[in-house]
């Protein structure tokens, strides 16, 4: 199976690449915002998780960290995704680089859908996400994944698949896991994150655990995303507990019954 994903991810990339321009914008990270739209997030938890974003592209802490870059640039995209891609909430590659091209990037998350949607696939968040380096004809010195989320995967391919052949292309993945009302199944939904879905060089994960640490983590993590800066590390006691199980299909209770949202194993 796990050859099955690279297949998958090299021929979408071979055809992405087909339409690549022939000199590529340099920029100093290249990073796509891979948004949970899962019925699991409740109406305010969408709408923070959205103005937290928006808040974070304006602030002068993110503007300064791109403008310190070797480059003073970088390329973002954006989409929002449940159990497959919501094709109307994707925002293409803008290069940022000043007050006014980030004003414009952070328009377009305030204008995109907000609509939400049955189950939750991170693998194939992820594997969308990666095919899409391929599409907007720039050359970063770093490429980054950013996916934010409520839930464990309970749909599509295995997550630990995914996360090994997007981490084989270089790409490096990083976790924003909402820890507000988390979905059930699951119950150290940051850990699963950290073994289960993140990876790569300098990669780290960030929870939310209240509402008012939105905006602030938010900005955070894009900060550090575009400096390359990593989060003091946190001890974990982890003695006598035991491993995530990455590869259960997790259920969440309140789709019992829904023939959309079969059981898992």
């Amino acid at each position: 199976m796990s050859g099955l994903f690279g297949i998958f991810l090299c021929l979408a990339c071979e055809m992405q690449a087909a339409v690549r321009p022939v000199a590529a914008t340099p920029v100093d990270v290249e990073l796509v915002l891979a948004v949970d739209a899962s019925r699991s997030m409740d109406p305010e938890e969408s709408e923070l998780q959205r103005a937290g974003y928006v808040e974070a592209l304006r602030s002068p802490e993110f503007l300064d960290a791109v403008r310190r870059g070797p480059h003073g640039r970088i390329a973002v995209a954006y989409f929002a995704w449940a159990a497959d891609i919501r094709p109307e909430s994707v925002v293409s590659w803008h290069v940022i680089e000043d007050e006014a091209s980030a004003a414009a990037f952070a328009a377009k998350l305030e204008s995109a859908p907000r609509d939400t949607f049955r189950a939750t696939s991170i693998s194939a968040a992820l594997i969308y996400a990666a095919g899409l380096f391929e599409t907007g004809g720039h050359d970063g010195l770093r490429r980054v994944i950013d996916v934010s989320g409520d839930g464990p995967n309970n749909r599509g391919g295995p997550v630990t698949e995914a996360r090994d052949a997007v981490l084989a292309r270089g790409i490096v993945i990083n976790g924003l896991p909402i820890l507000v009302r988390p979905s059930q199944g699951v119950l150290e939904l940051d850990r699963y994150y950290a073994e289960c879905v993140t990876g790569g060089p300098g990669s780290f994960v960030l929870p939310i655990r209240t509402r008012e640490e939105f905006a602030v983590a938010i900005r955070r993590k894009l900060v550090m995303e575009v400096s390359g800066a990593q989060p003091e590390p946190a001890i974990v006691k982890t003695q006598g507990r035991p491993a995530v199980d990455c590869a259960r299909t997790y259920r969440d209770p309140r789709f019992f019954g829904d023939p959309d949202f079969p059981p898992g194993p």
